[in-house]
Protein backbone atom coordinates (compact mmCIF):
# COMPACT_ATOMS: atom_id res chain seq x y z
CA UNK A 1 0.00 0.00 0.00
CA UNK A 2 1.14 3.33 -0.64
CA UNK A 3 2.19 5.86 1.57
CA UNK A 4 -0.18 8.73 1.81
CA UNK A 5 0.14 12.51 2.32
CA UNK A 6 -1.72 15.45 4.15
CA UNK A 7 -0.83 19.09 3.63
CA UNK A 8 -2.17 21.63 5.61
CA UNK A 9 -1.37 25.18 4.49
CA UNK A 10 -1.76 28.50 6.44
CA UNK A 11 -1.38 31.96 5.15
CA UNK A 12 -1.66 33.35 1.83
CA UNK A 13 -2.46 32.88 -1.77
CA UNK A 14 1.28 31.93 -2.65
CA UNK A 15 1.34 29.05 -0.12
CA UNK A 16 -1.85 27.79 -1.28
CA UNK A 17 0.47 27.73 -4.75
CA UNK A 18 3.03 26.57 -2.76
CA UNK A 19 1.28 23.37 -1.31
CA UNK A 20 -0.26 22.48 -4.64
CA UNK A 21 3.32 22.08 -6.32
CA UNK A 22 4.42 20.15 -2.90
CA UNK A 23 1.80 17.96 -3.47
CA UNK A 24 2.54 17.38 -7.85
CA UNK A 25 6.52 17.07 -6.36
CA UNK A 26 5.08 13.91 -3.69
CA UNK A 27 2.41 12.54 -6.17
CA UNK A 28 4.97 12.13 -8.56
CA UNK A 29 7.49 10.23 -5.97
CA UNK A 30 4.26 8.04 -5.71
CA UNK A 31 2.91 9.51 -3.00
CA UNK A 32 -0.86 9.57 -2.86
CA UNK A 33 -2.95 12.25 -1.19
CA UNK A 34 -4.67 10.74 1.96
CA UNK A 35 -6.81 12.57 5.02
CA UNK A 36 -5.24 13.95 7.78
CA UNK A 37 -6.22 10.84 10.09
CA UNK A 38 -4.76 8.06 7.87
CA UNK A 39 -1.91 9.63 6.64
CA UNK A 40 1.89 8.51 7.11
CA UNK A 41 3.36 12.40 6.69
CA UNK A 42 1.73 15.50 7.64
CA UNK A 43 3.18 18.68 5.99
CA UNK A 44 2.26 22.07 7.67
CA UNK A 45 3.08 24.79 4.99
CA UNK A 46 2.83 27.44 7.74
CA UNK A 47 2.66 30.89 7.24
CA UNK A 48 4.48 33.42 10.16
CA UNK A 49 3.21 37.21 9.15
CA UNK A 50 1.43 36.95 12.78
CA UNK A 51 1.89 35.58 15.96
CA UNK A 52 -1.43 34.10 15.46
CA UNK A 53 -0.01 31.86 12.72
CA UNK A 54 2.07 30.63 14.62
CA UNK A 55 -0.23 29.85 16.90
CA UNK A 56 -2.60 28.14 14.47
CA UNK A 57 1.00 25.70 13.47
CA UNK A 58 1.41 24.76 16.97
CA UNK A 59 -2.20 23.79 17.90
CA UNK A 60 -2.46 21.87 14.20
CA UNK A 61 0.91 20.16 15.01
CA UNK A 62 -0.21 19.29 18.66
CA UNK A 63 -3.82 18.08 17.32
CA UNK A 64 -1.41 15.06 14.99
CA UNK A 65 0.48 14.49 17.24
CA UNK A 66 -2.45 13.51 19.39
CA UNK A 67 -4.91 11.96 16.75
CA UNK A 68 -2.22 10.10 14.34
CA UNK A 69 0.64 9.76 16.67
CA UNK A 70 2.77 7.63 13.99
CA UNK A 71 2.39 9.82 11.60
CA UNK A 72 5.81 11.81 10.40
CA UNK A 73 5.20 15.85 10.82
CA UNK A 74 7.00 17.93 8.41
CA UNK A 75 7.54 21.56 9.18
CA UNK A 76 7.92 23.48 5.91
CA UNK A 77 8.07 26.94 4.21
CA UNK A 78 7.96 30.63 5.76
CA UNK A 79 8.15 29.80 9.63
CA UNK A 80 10.39 27.08 9.18
CA UNK A 81 12.83 29.33 6.88
CA UNK A 82 12.62 31.97 9.54
CA UNK A 83 12.30 29.95 13.12
CA UNK A 84 13.50 26.29 12.05
CA UNK A 85 14.31 26.22 15.86
CA UNK A 86 10.57 27.14 16.90
CA UNK A 87 9.14 23.64 15.28
CA UNK A 88 7.14 22.29 17.74
CA UNK A 89 8.32 18.46 17.35
CA UNK A 90 8.25 18.27 14.15
CA UNK A 91 10.15 15.20 13.28
CA UNK A 92 11.93 17.53 9.55
CA UNK A 93 11.77 21.09 9.19
CA UNK A 94 12.43 22.52 5.37
CA UNK A 95 13.05 25.53 4.45
CA UNK A 96 11.69 27.67 1.11
CA UNK A 97 14.21 26.08 -1.10
CA UNK A 98 14.29 22.29 0.10
CA UNK A 99 10.11 22.21 0.30
CA UNK A 100 10.11 22.36 -3.37
CA UNK A 101 12.81 19.01 -3.10
CA UNK A 102 10.38 17.44 -0.81
CA UNK A 103 10.42 13.96 -2.15
CA UNK A 104 14.60 14.02 -1.49
CA UNK A 105 13.85 15.04 2.70
CA UNK A 106 10.89 12.84 3.01
CA UNK A 107 12.30 9.97 5.11
CA UNK A 108 15.46 12.05 7.10
CA UNK A 109 14.95 13.74 10.38
CA UNK A 110 16.06 17.28 11.42
CA UNK A 111 16.32 20.55 10.35
CA UNK A 112 17.23 21.07 6.41
CA UNK A 113 17.07 25.00 5.87
CA UNK A 114 19.85 26.48 4.33
CA UNK A 115 20.98 30.17 5.02
CA UNK A 116 18.60 33.21 3.63
CA UNK A 117 20.30 33.93 0.16
CA UNK A 118 19.25 34.42 -3.23
CA UNK A 119 16.36 31.90 -4.29
CA UNK A 120 15.10 31.01 -7.84
CA UNK A 121 11.12 30.73 -8.73
CA UNK A 122 9.95 27.46 -8.40
CA UNK A 123 9.53 24.82 -11.37
CA UNK A 124 6.19 24.44 -12.67
CA UNK A 125 4.85 20.74 -12.10
CA UNK A 126 4.37 18.70 -14.62
CA UNK A 127 0.94 19.32 -14.31
CA UNK A 128 0.11 22.32 -12.74
CA UNK A 129 -3.67 22.48 -13.34
CA UNK A 130 -3.60 19.45 -10.78
CA UNK A 131 -5.64 22.25 -8.37
CA UNK A 132 -9.02 20.97 -9.47
CA UNK A 133 -10.96 24.20 -8.38
CA UNK A 134 -12.56 26.48 -9.71
CA UNK A 135 -10.30 29.91 -9.39
CA UNK A 136 -6.73 27.96 -10.18
CA UNK A 137 -4.07 30.29 -8.51
CA UNK A 138 -0.92 31.08 -10.75
CA UNK A 139 2.13 32.12 -8.75
CA UNK A 140 4.27 34.63 -10.90
CA UNK A 141 5.96 36.23 -8.06
CA UNK A 142 8.40 35.77 -4.94
CA UNK A 143 10.00 37.60 -2.72
CA UNK A 144 10.14 40.90 -1.81
CA UNK A 145 12.64 43.97 -1.20
CA UNK A 146 10.70 46.25 1.11
CA UNK A 147 11.57 44.88 4.70
CA UNK A 148 8.96 47.54 5.83
CA UNK A 149 9.81 47.87 9.86
CA UNK A 150 6.66 45.40 10.63
CA UNK A 151 7.22 42.47 7.90
CA UNK A 152 9.64 39.26 7.87
CA UNK A 153 8.62 38.24 4.57
CA UNK A 154 11.49 39.54 3.23
CA UNK A 155 13.63 37.11 5.48
CA UNK A 156 10.88 34.43 5.02
CA UNK A 157 10.76 34.36 1.12
CA UNK A 158 13.90 36.13 -0.24
CA UNK A 159 14.51 38.71 -2.60
CA UNK A 160 12.42 39.28 -5.35
CA UNK A 161 12.32 36.87 -8.84
CA UNK A 162 9.70 35.88 -11.70
CA UNK A 163 8.28 33.34 -13.58
CA UNK A 164 8.93 34.02 -16.96
CA UNK A 165 6.21 35.63 -19.69
CA UNK A 166 6.57 32.13 -21.90
CA UNK A 167 6.02 30.50 -19.18
CA UNK A 168 3.39 32.15 -17.42
CA UNK A 169 1.64 31.91 -21.42
CA UNK A 170 2.11 28.03 -21.86
CA UNK A 171 0.07 27.65 -18.16
CA UNK A 172 -2.61 29.98 -19.33
CA UNK A 173 -2.82 27.82 -22.86
CA UNK A 174 -3.15 25.06 -20.83
CA UNK A 175 -5.55 25.95 -18.31
CA UNK A 176 -7.82 27.37 -21.00
CA UNK A 177 -7.35 23.94 -22.89
CA UNK A 178 -8.94 21.92 -19.80
CA UNK A 179 -11.72 24.17 -18.58
CA UNK A 180 -10.54 26.90 -16.11
CA UNK A 181 -12.58 29.72 -16.45
CA UNK A 182 -10.30 31.82 -13.51
CA UNK A 183 -6.81 32.38 -12.92
CA UNK A 184 -5.39 34.50 -9.89
CA UNK A 185 -2.23 35.96 -10.60
CA UNK A 186 -0.03 35.75 -7.09
CA UNK A 187 2.91 36.60 -5.46
CA UNK A 188 4.34 38.24 -2.37
CA UNK A 189 4.78 41.59 -4.55
CA UNK A 190 3.80 41.12 -7.96
CA UNK A 191 4.15 44.44 -8.40
CA UNK A 192 7.57 43.44 -8.76
CA UNK A 193 6.88 40.78 -11.41
CA UNK A 194 9.77 41.60 -14.49
CA UNK A 195 10.55 39.35 -17.54
CA UNK A 196 14.26 40.09 -18.45
CA UNK A 197 13.78 38.36 -22.23
CA UNK A 198 10.86 40.29 -23.06
CA UNK A 199 11.67 43.36 -20.77
CA UNK A 200 7.89 43.04 -19.18
CA UNK A 201 6.31 44.52 -16.27
CA UNK A 202 3.09 43.84 -14.87
CA UNK A 203 1.39 46.68 -16.87
CA UNK A 204 2.85 45.16 -19.97
CA UNK A 205 1.98 41.70 -18.59
CA UNK A 206 -2.05 43.36 -18.37
CA UNK A 207 -1.92 44.32 -22.15
CA UNK A 208 -0.32 41.23 -23.70
CA UNK A 209 -2.63 38.89 -21.80
CA UNK A 210 -5.15 40.20 -23.69
CA UNK A 211 -4.41 38.23 -26.84
CA UNK A 212 -3.53 35.28 -25.55
CA UNK A 213 -5.09 32.19 -25.73
CA UNK A 214 -6.36 31.89 -21.14
CA UNK A 215 -8.79 31.63 -19.10
CA UNK A 216 -11.76 34.00 -19.68
CA UNK A 217 -11.00 35.81 -16.18
CA UNK A 218 -7.88 37.29 -14.44
CA UNK A 219 -7.82 38.26 -11.22
CA UNK A 220 -4.78 40.12 -9.26
CA UNK A 221 -3.94 39.47 -5.76
CA UNK A 222 -2.51 42.01 -3.51
CA UNK A 223 -0.98 45.33 -5.70
CA UNK A 224 1.09 47.53 -4.25
CA UNK A 225 -0.29 50.99 -3.99
CA UNK A 226 3.11 52.45 -6.16
CA UNK A 227 1.72 49.78 -8.99
CA UNK A 228 -1.28 52.34 -9.27
CA UNK A 229 0.13 53.98 -12.30
CA UNK A 230 -2.10 56.10 -15.12
CA UNK A 231 -1.25 53.64 -17.37
CA UNK A 232 -1.52 50.70 -15.21
CA UNK A 233 -5.06 51.92 -14.41
CA UNK A 234 -5.59 51.96 -17.98
CA UNK A 235 -4.35 49.09 -18.95
CA UNK A 236 -6.71 47.22 -16.35
CA UNK A 237 -9.76 49.46 -17.33
CA UNK A 238 -9.22 48.18 -21.04
CA UNK A 239 -8.88 44.75 -20.67
CA UNK A 240 -12.03 42.71 -21.12
CA UNK A 241 -9.90 39.92 -19.32
CA UNK A 242 -9.08 41.34 -15.70
CA UNK A 243 -11.16 41.20 -13.21
CA UNK A 244 -12.32 45.08 -11.96
CA UNK A 245 -11.27 44.32 -8.43
CA UNK A 246 -8.17 45.54 -6.54
CA UNK A 247 -6.69 44.49 -2.95
CA UNK A 248 -4.10 47.49 -1.94
CA UNK A 249 -1.99 46.94 1.45
CA UNK A 250 -2.52 50.36 2.89
CA UNK A 251 -1.86 49.61 6.22
CA UNK A 252 -2.23 52.98 7.64
CA UNK A 253 -3.82 56.56 7.12
CA UNK A 254 -1.42 58.05 9.60
CA UNK A 255 1.18 59.80 7.86
CA UNK A 256 3.30 59.19 11.08
CA UNK A 257 2.89 55.71 11.31
CA UNK A 258 3.34 55.09 7.73
CA UNK A 259 6.73 56.76 8.36
CA UNK A 260 7.61 54.59 10.90
CA UNK A 261 6.08 51.58 9.27
CA UNK A 262 8.37 52.49 6.06
CA UNK A 263 5.44 52.67 3.67
CA UNK A 264 6.95 54.61 0.74
CA UNK A 265 3.52 56.59 0.45
CA UNK A 266 1.31 58.95 2.22
CA UNK A 267 -2.25 58.99 2.56
CA UNK A 268 -2.53 61.78 -0.07
CA UNK A 269 -1.32 59.84 -2.49
CA UNK A 270 -3.79 56.83 -1.59
CA UNK A 271 -6.79 59.34 -1.76
CA UNK A 272 -6.02 60.45 -5.34
CA UNK A 273 -4.91 56.86 -6.14
CA UNK A 274 -8.70 55.96 -5.08
CA UNK A 275 -9.70 58.91 -7.68
CA UNK A 276 -8.26 58.08 -10.37
CA UNK A 277 -8.76 54.04 -9.73
CA UNK A 278 -12.73 55.02 -9.28
CA UNK A 279 -13.04 57.25 -12.00
CA UNK A 280 -11.90 55.11 -14.55
CA UNK A 281 -13.61 51.95 -13.06
CA UNK A 282 -16.43 53.64 -11.33
CA UNK A 283 -17.64 49.57 -10.43
CA UNK A 284 -14.50 48.26 -9.11
CA UNK A 285 -14.39 46.38 -5.75
CA UNK A 286 -11.42 47.83 -3.62
CA UNK A 287 -9.88 46.13 -0.50
CA UNK A 288 -7.74 47.22 1.51
CA UNK A 289 -5.15 46.09 4.69
CA UNK A 290 -4.89 48.00 7.41
CA UNK A 291 -3.05 47.51 10.64
CA UNK A 292 -4.32 48.29 14.15
CA UNK A 293 -2.17 49.44 17.01
CA UNK A 294 1.14 49.63 15.70
CA UNK A 295 3.87 50.96 18.08
CA UNK A 296 3.42 54.67 18.26
CA UNK A 297 0.07 54.76 17.34
CA UNK A 298 -2.09 56.85 19.45
CA UNK A 299 -5.51 58.12 19.53
CA UNK A 300 -5.10 60.73 16.86
CA UNK A 301 -3.12 58.45 14.40
CA UNK A 302 -5.81 55.73 14.86
CA UNK A 303 -8.49 58.54 14.37
CA UNK A 304 -6.94 59.47 11.16
CA UNK A 305 -6.77 55.89 9.68
CA UNK A 306 -10.02 55.84 10.88
CA UNK A 307 -11.74 58.72 9.21
CA UNK A 308 -9.93 58.20 6.13
CA UNK A 309 -11.70 54.70 5.92
CA UNK A 310 -15.18 55.68 6.65
CA UNK A 311 -15.17 58.76 3.74
CA UNK A 312 -13.10 56.40 1.40
CA UNK A 313 -14.86 54.84 -1.70
CA UNK A 314 -13.59 50.82 -1.10
CA UNK A 315 -15.37 47.97 -0.73
CA UNK A 316 -14.06 45.84 2.20
CA UNK A 317 -11.30 45.46 4.77
CA UNK A 318 -8.90 42.89 5.80
CA UNK A 319 -7.94 43.90 9.43
CA UNK A 320 -5.02 42.96 11.56
CA UNK A 321 -3.92 43.63 14.60
CA UNK A 322 -0.38 44.36 15.27
CA UNK A 323 1.71 40.85 15.85
CA UNK A 324 5.44 41.80 16.93
CA UNK A 325 7.37 39.31 14.88
CA UNK A 326 11.20 38.66 16.47
CA UNK A 327 13.51 40.33 13.79
CA UNK A 328 12.02 43.15 12.56
CA UNK A 329 12.46 46.70 13.80
CA UNK A 330 9.43 47.25 14.92
CA UNK A 331 9.68 44.98 17.45
CA UNK A 332 12.11 46.80 19.12
CA UNK A 333 10.04 49.87 18.78
CA UNK A 334 8.97 52.38 21.41
CA UNK A 335 5.42 52.77 22.16
CA UNK A 336 3.55 49.59 22.27
CA UNK A 337 -0.04 49.48 22.23
CA UNK A 338 -1.35 47.12 24.70
CA UNK A 339 -3.48 44.36 23.62
CA UNK A 340 -6.29 45.05 25.25
CA UNK A 341 -6.68 48.66 23.02
CA UNK A 342 -5.30 46.68 19.99
CA UNK A 343 -8.56 44.76 20.13
CA UNK A 344 -10.94 47.55 20.71
CA UNK A 345 -9.52 49.36 17.38
CA UNK A 346 -9.93 46.10 15.39
CA UNK A 347 -13.58 46.09 16.15
CA UNK A 348 -13.79 49.58 15.63
CA UNK A 349 -12.30 48.90 12.14
CA UNK A 350 -13.98 45.71 11.37
CA UNK A 351 -17.74 47.60 11.64
CA UNK A 352 -16.32 50.02 9.37
CA UNK A 353 -15.83 46.98 7.06
CA UNK A 354 -19.27 45.78 8.10
CA UNK A 355 -20.70 48.82 6.94
CA UNK A 356 -18.64 49.20 3.20
CA UNK A 357 -19.40 45.65 2.52
CA UNK A 358 -23.26 45.90 2.89
CA UNK A 359 -22.87 48.88 1.12
CA UNK A 360 -21.07 48.14 -2.07
CA UNK A 361 -23.07 45.04 -1.75
CA UNK A 362 -26.91 46.84 -1.81
CA UNK A 363 -25.88 48.79 -4.93
CA UNK A 364 -25.57 46.14 -6.93
CA UNK A 365 -28.99 44.72 -6.04
CA UNK A 366 -31.17 44.72 -9.33
CA UNK A 367 -28.29 44.43 -11.37
CA UNK A 368 -26.85 41.51 -13.34
CA UNK A 369 -23.20 39.92 -13.20
CA UNK A 370 -20.92 37.29 -14.75
CA UNK A 371 -20.17 34.54 -12.09
CA UNK A 372 -18.26 30.95 -12.08
CA UNK A 373 -19.95 28.98 -9.30
CA UNK A 374 -17.85 26.72 -6.96
CA UNK A 375 -19.08 23.11 -6.15
CA UNK A 376 -19.67 23.75 -2.45
CA UNK A 377 -23.07 24.18 -0.93
CA UNK A 378 -23.77 26.77 1.32
CA UNK A 379 -26.60 26.74 3.44
CA UNK A 380 -27.86 23.64 1.91
CA UNK A 381 -29.35 24.75 -1.25
CA UNK A 382 -26.99 27.72 -2.62
CA UNK A 383 -24.16 27.57 -4.69
CA UNK A 384 -21.51 30.76 -4.83
CA UNK A 385 -19.57 32.64 -6.93
CA UNK A 386 -17.68 35.65 -7.51
CA UNK A 387 -18.49 38.18 -9.66
CA UNK A 388 -15.92 40.46 -11.41
CA UNK A 389 -15.31 43.06 -8.66
CA UNK A 390 -15.35 40.64 -6.29
CA UNK A 391 -19.39 40.57 -4.82
CA UNK A 392 -19.66 36.66 -3.73
CA UNK A 393 -23.72 35.48 -4.96
CA UNK A 394 -25.53 32.77 -4.12
CA UNK A 395 -27.69 31.04 -6.53
CA UNK A 396 -29.87 28.14 -5.88
CA UNK A 397 -27.55 24.98 -6.38
CA UNK A 398 -27.56 23.35 -9.82
CA UNK A 399 -24.33 20.85 -10.11
CA UNK A 400 -24.46 21.07 -13.52
CA UNK A 401 -22.95 25.11 -12.98
CA UNK A 402 -20.52 23.96 -11.20
CA UNK A 403 -17.28 25.99 -13.29
CA UNK A 404 -19.38 27.21 -16.15
CA UNK A 405 -19.87 31.15 -16.56
CA UNK A 406 -23.58 32.13 -15.89
CA UNK A 407 -25.29 35.27 -15.78
CA UNK A 408 -27.02 36.18 -12.86
CA UNK A 409 -29.46 38.84 -11.59
CA UNK A 410 -28.46 39.98 -7.91
CA UNK A 411 -31.98 40.19 -6.56
CA UNK A 412 -31.26 41.13 -2.75
CA UNK A 413 -28.93 40.75 0.40
CA UNK A 414 -30.54 38.63 2.75
CA UNK A 415 -28.74 38.07 6.80
CA UNK A 416 -25.23 39.47 4.90
CA UNK A 417 -25.25 37.35 2.13
CA UNK A 418 -25.99 38.53 -1.77
CA UNK A 419 -28.67 36.15 -3.39
CA UNK A 420 -29.26 35.91 -7.00
CA UNK A 421 -30.86 33.72 -9.83
CA UNK A 422 -29.38 32.49 -12.62
CA UNK A 423 -30.65 34.09 -16.05
CA UNK A 424 -28.05 32.41 -18.91
CA UNK A 425 -25.16 31.08 -19.57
Amino acid sequence: MRRGFFIHTTGCKANQWDSSVISARLREAGLEPAPQGEASFIIVNGCTVTGGAVRDIRRFIGRMKRENPSARIILAGCHAQVYPEDNFGADLVLGQAEKFSIAHYIDRTGSFVAPRGPLDIEELPRDPAAQGKTRFFLKIQDGCDRFCSYCVVPFARGMPRSRPFEEIRGVMERLEGIGIQEVVLTGIEISAWRDGEYGYGLTELLRVLDDLVSPRRIRLSSVDPLMFTDEFIAAAARSPKIAKSFHIPLQSASNRILDAMGRPYRTEYIRTLLDRLLDAMPDAGVGMDVIAGFPGEDARCFEETREFLNSAGIYYLHVFPFSSRPGTRASLMDGQVPEKEKKIRVKELKLIDEKKRAAFHGRFVGTRALIIPETKRYLGRYMRGYTGNYIPVHIPYEGLRENRATIVHIERVENGIVVGRAVSE
